[in-house]
């Protein structure tokens, strides 16, 4: 019996002493992004904990004053780290479900421009934004058309209503109302085109082919990064805009 007892607890050290062994190679060899427990870096490519970690700036509605401070300066921090200029926005609170906690605004630095400028959204909204940016818009650009994108149009990213602007109480609320989702119109490339959602989703427009498939391209990419992602092949609300938001449950169309 002992010496069951004593081969029984020196297999258990040996498998301890091997997940510690596999525990240091993985933090060592895997890529950063994909590891929960490293920090998030914008600079890297997307992995497959780069959702959570920045799930990790997500505020509960319920969140007290100092974790929303706390969080949010965080969240500004990753901001910088990667070169974005970024400073907090007045919360807002216009009754009912309409409120937005953690709010930044993008000022400028090493990221593409959202028109009109000023805008003011969750601050993990904005480190998506950043990410679908610099790996997903511009690397797409630059392969379809052989140039990036000056600046990226929307149609804001705040408002006070209920989904398809519902009237019926029984509608949820809109992302737009918590200023987590954002409404892409349009880019502009370096060269001056325009490639349109409401004009080159089809592959009939002036960029043809090129401009759909870039779209799409765009599209598909953004489903790695936010959690829904409605496009002009999901209804027709969305036939002029590519809807990108931050909410808890997920659908990529």
């Amino acid at each position: 019996m002992d010496r069951d007892f004593a081969d029984f607890w020196n297999l258990m050290w040996e498998l301890a002493l091997g997940l510690c062994a596999g525990f240091a190679l993985l933090n060592v060899f895997a890529p950063p992004q994909d590891l929960p427990w490293k920090p998030l870096d914008l600079n890297r490519p997307i992995g497959a904990a780069t959702a959570a970690k920045v799930a990790d700036f997500e505020l509960a509605r319920t969140a007290a004053p100092e974790e929303v401070h706390a969080v949010t300066e965080a969240c500004m921090q990753v901001l910088r780290e990667a070169g974005v200029q970024v400073e907090r926005a007045d919360d807002r609170d216009d009754g009912g479900f309409c409120v937005v906690r953690g709010a930044v605004r993008i000022t400028g630095g090493a990221v593409t421009p959202l028109s009109p400028g000023g805008l003011v959204m969750q601050c993990p909204l904005a480190v998506r934004y950043l990410i679908w940016d610099r790996q997903v818009l511009q690397p797409t650009a630059e392969d379809v058309f052989g140039v990036g994108v000056s600046r990226v149009e929307t149609y804001g990213s705040y408002a006070c209503r209920r989904i398809y602007n519902a009237t019926d109480v029984a509608s949820r609320p809109s992302e737009h109302a918590r200023a987590n989702a954002l409404d892409i119109a349009s880019v502009r490339l370096e060269d001056g085109r325009t490639v349109s959602v409401a004009g080159d989703w089809t592959g009939e427009g002036r960029t043809g082919p090129e401009g759909a498939a870039f779209l799409r391209r765009v599209r598909d990419g953004a489903c790695r990064v936010f959690a829904t992602v409605l496009t002009p092949d999901y209804n027709a609300a969305h036939r002029d805009h590519l809807h990108l938001d931050g909410a808890p449950r997920g659908l990529c169309a």
